[in-house]
């Protein structure tokens, strides 16, 4: 076979290749639109500096030297404790959902936007990667806050001093942290516009500053002696606040003052603390565990780096918390731990050894989150989710830095730094966060419930109990945090789904939803047991087939009204043998066929087959339609007459030239546009063009059909019906319903309750039940012959009146004299119960066809009786001519057999 070896399927966004990036740092290769194959550089980072260092990093921030005091201060050791275990303990969960995902196939740039929206399809990625975004943005705009506070906590004048001493220059307020913060963004705004890769390489670095400092503390503990401090605080006014406060060095009654909780006021805010507040500000220190898989195109073996390195780095920042905070709570009083953000330089051998510590983890945790959410907007620009909003993000410059995703990140980081306090934008941080971490916890949990082959993480340590407790986790400590952000997120997540939804974007990631919805339907099917069927939960289940669709759209949309939540089927039969074609014709056109039902709105599936005859391929598409307890009962086929075909495609404007181009370009349509829709369907058969179907063979069909116990639909005319495309509004209000439940061709006949007749009434109520037909008017047509003797036909309507009363049918009962057509019948020898045509009169079929258009001419629809096919097929001409006369001019008329039970008068 000619695709035996088609190359592995390369990842990428619908063939657009997306660099990975170092805690969002730029690598330095462009993205090629064109190229198949994902270009790469070669991969030469281990797990230390392409995971442990960056991961390490970006967890060690401002929390680490600014607010481990303010954490014991309040909560306590015991409750802090119990915060970094709670902290790790959720995101220890969504690492082992971090380490699945990511080992089970190449990570793009993005992140977890990335991996969520190729394992949760478009709509949830591009949701939870745009609130992933918005996540490192204030994430950034808190750590240039945090770094401003540290700042002055050095440089700021004294606010009970009117002249400054030394090096306490910096005036403090609010407008002047808003200005500090503002030139703090704009020199990180330099360093990721004109040297990002500089960061990168200067990562262990930092690292080892921040180690530095780090020892000193520890160091420092020990060789500090006891010191007393008076702390000022600018009060409400010009009111001066003054704390005594001391560090006492190892101190049992130091640790056992400070094991209990004593939420107090906070200086910063002037608010009251609590356990969920004080637990937003400790868990922003959790927020940088996904730094190491943003590496994987660039690690020499992901599958092993991204789980060891995550892990060790969280292992070793757990380590550093809680013994920082076993320290704050031996050594300092309680004051001293909540009055002083930046204590840690009071009690040091050398205080620039925090100082400069500070500086580092705050400043390059804020380019971190800044450089991490341009490349998040990035590649959500490529993606083309958003629109034209976005659209501007995808420019890179030469070197392949996202310039303009770096302006927009800027400028909404701009905007949170007005905030002007480092705890009033923690919660909403927690918040995005804890969000986004419980998306790839619920990516993972959808990929593992899934059961797909190809999901096949070589990181086994993980199970969809982590998953599931990992979601539950975040989304308790999310509402636990700040019920109202939680709610106001999640409310925002959802109008991004609907938006999203709504704008239909189709991809080649693959959908996890399908893979969800095919292991579900699996199992239901299973479920659904034909032997349990009963009458009365009985709905149509149509095979329609169709020979082009050209001449038959208005038939698709009239029968998918018809179906009332049933299966509905496009069957299609190619004429050919398999003997003789290289390949199978049918399988290349299945994605033209899905595209012209998407086209029409219809909520119908696809059948086509090969066969050397259109009967037989009926007959295979009869037996083999649907699944388990979702089979076809119903065939429906358009009339078999000699009128000229319209083409559909010349009059709706959604199949028409000028709507060539619309769609823009990013859309997905698998392959197939509106040119080449209309290319691959035929034009309509011509007058003189021969017929695919001999009358023989297409009432051989209706006969097959019959024998298999199907019901049977003939749809005539119904070309000229209108109003039935999705974007019509008709609501029926204007459209009327005729329903002739007596066999028309045999007088003799006056059973109104017989199967057939009941399946016609049971088939006009469910039209009439459709959201295009729900207003419409029933009649219900009665013929009599009143110059009878038996006057028995009043009786009969009486009890047709009370039939429809028990099926719970609204309609009104006509009653049709017909005694003027019933003299022209004649009474053959035959019987039609034997399987013979009754040979009736020229004069008889136009009285019928007279009555039905006196009585129905106005009708949007018509349903009559359909009678059985004859037995042998030298009569299929002569049957079918009886039909053409009698609905010779009529209108959208449907013929129905049916020959299943289909009502039911209990409850």
């Amino acid at each position: 076979m000619s695709n035996e070896r088609t190359p592995l399927i390369t990842s990428g966004v619908c063939g657009l290749a997306v660099t990975a990036v170092t805690c969002g740092a730029a690598s330095d290769s462009t993205p090629e639109s064109n190229s198949e194959t994902p270009s790469r550089g070669p991969r030469k980072l281990n797990t230390f500096f392409g995971v442990m260092v960056p991961t390490v990093l970006s967890m060690f921030s401002i929390v680490l030297f600014l607010r481990t005091g303010f954490v014991v201060g309040h909560a306590g050791l015991l409750q802090g404790l119990l915060m970094v275990v709670v902290a790790y303990t959720i995101i220890s969960l969504t690492i082992l959902s971090i380490c699945a995902i990511s080992t089970n196939g190449a990570i793009q740039g993005g992140g977890a936007y990335y991996m969520i929206s190729r394992s949760l399809g478009p709509e949830f990625g591009g949701s939870i990667g745009l609130m992933f975004f918005l996540a490192k943005v204030f994430a950034c705009g808190e750590y240039v806050l945090g770094l401003v506070e540290a700042i002055l906590d050095v440089f700021g004048a004294d606010p009970d001093s009117a002249v400054s001493e030394g090096v306490r220059v910096l005036p403090q307020g609010y407008w002047y942290t808003v200005l500090y913060s503002s030139v703090v963004l704009l020199l990180c705004l330099l360093v990721c516009l004109v040297g990002a890769h500089i960061y990168s390489r200067t990562a262990f670095v930092i690292l080892l500053v921040v180690t530095v400092s780090l020892l000193s503390i520890f160091i420092s503990s020990v060789a500090v002696k006891p010191l007393d401090f008076v702390i000022t605080h600018k009060g409400s006014g010009n009111q001066t606040l003054r704390y005594n406060a001391s560090y006492t060095g190892f101190n049992a009654t130091t640790l056992r003052n400070n094991l209990y909780s004593a939420y107090s006021l906070d200086y910063s805010t002037n608010s009251v603390m609590s356990f969920s507040t004080v637990f937003a500000v400790m868990f922003t220190s959790c927020t940088g565990i996904m730094a190491g898989a943003n590496m994987s195109g660039d690690l020499k073996t992901p599958s092993v780096s991204i789980p060891k390195g995550t892990i060790v780095a969280v292992l070793y920042t757990f380590t550093v918390y809680v013994l920082l905070f076993i320290l704050a709570s031996a050594t300092c009083d309680r004051t001293l731990l909540i009055q002083d953000y930046g204590f840690f330089q009071r009690i040091n051998l050398w205080p620039p050894f925090v100082t400069v510590g500070i500086y580092c983890a705050s400043l390059s945790a804020a380019m971190c989150a800044m450089i991490g959410a341009s490349r998040i907007l990035h590649a959500l620009a490529l993606d083309q989710l958003f629109g034209l909003p976005l659209a501007p993000a995808a420019v890179t410059s030469s070197s392949g830095n996202p310039w303009v995703a770096v302006l927009y990140t800027w400028g909404l980081a701009q905007c949170v730094v007005f905030a002007g306090q480092l705890n009033a934008v923690a919660s909403l941080v927690t918040v995005f966060y804890l969000l986004a971490y419980a998306a790839v916890d619920l990516a993972c949990l959808a990929l593992e419930w899934a059961s797909a082959p190809n999901f096949r993480p070589t990181f086994q340590l993980f199970s969809w109990h982590t998953c599931l407790l990992g979601i539950l986790s975040c989304l308790v400590m999310m509402f636990v945090i700040n019920p109202v952000y939680s709610s106001g997120s999640i409310v925002l997540l959802l109008l991004l789904l609907l938006f999203l939804h709504y704008r239909s974007p189709t991809s080649s990631w693959g959908y996890i939803s399908q893979a969800l919805i095919f292991h579900q339907v699996r199992k239901y099917l299973l479920m659904l047991d034909v032997r349990k069927d009963h009458v009365k939960f009985w709905r149509p289940q149509v095979l329609l087939m169709v020979a082009n669709p050209r001449s038959s759209c208005q038939l698709i949309l009239f029968v998918n009204q018809l179906k009332k939540g049933g299966l509905y089927v496009l069957g299609h039969v190619q004429l050919g043998d398999l003997d003789s074609l290289p390949s199978d014709p049918v399988q290349q056109q299945y994605n033209f066929w899905l595209s012209l039902v998407d086209k029409l709105g219809v909520k119908a599936f696809v059948d086509l087959t090969l066969s050397p005859s259109v009967r037989q391929g009926t007959q295979h598409l009869l037996r083999i339609t649907g699944l388990g307890g979702m089979k076809p009962n119903t065939l429906v086929l358009g009339f078999y007459d000699s009128c000229t075909p319209e083409d559909f495609f010349l009059q709706d404007t959604a199949f028409c030239g000028s709507s060539v181009g619309r769609g823009s370009e990013g859309d997905y349509n698998f392959g197939v546009d509106l040119p080449s829709l209309q290319a691959h369907f035929p034009p309509v058969r011509h007058v003189e063009s021969p017929r695919w179907l001999t009358p023989e063979e297409y009432v051989g069909i209706i006969s097959d059909a019959i024998k298999m116990n199907k019901n049977v639909c003939l749809g005539r005319y119904f070309f000229q019906l209108e109003g039935e495309d999705k974007d019509s509004k008709v609501d029926g209000s204007e459209r009327t319903i005729d329903v002739w439940p007596l066999n028309l061709l045999q007088p003799g006949s006056r059973d109104y309750e017989d199967v057939c007749s009941l399946f016609l009434l049971q088939m006009a109520c469910v039209l009439n039940m459709s959201s295009k037909w729900r207003h419409a008017r029933m009649r219900i047509f009665l013929n009599v012959e009143t110059q009878s003797n038996d006057q028995g036909w009043v009786v009969n309507e009486e009890t047709f009146r009370e039939l429809l009363k028990q099926l719970r049918i609204r309609a009104s009962i006509k009653i049709v004299p017909w005694d003027s057509v019933v003299q022209h019948h004649s009474q053959p020898g035959g019987d039609d119960s034997a399987g013979t045509t009754q040979a009736l009169s020229e004069d008889f079929l136009t009285a019928v066809n007279c009555m039905l258009m006196e009585h129905s001419s106005q009708a949007a629809v018509r349903f009559l009786y359909l009678p059985r096919p004859p037995a042998h097929h030298s009569q299929s001409q002569h049957y079918l001519a009886q039909l053409e006369a009698v609905t010779s001019g009529l209108g959208p008329t449907l013929l129905i057999h049916g020959v299943t039970p289909v009502t039911y008068t209990d409850l």
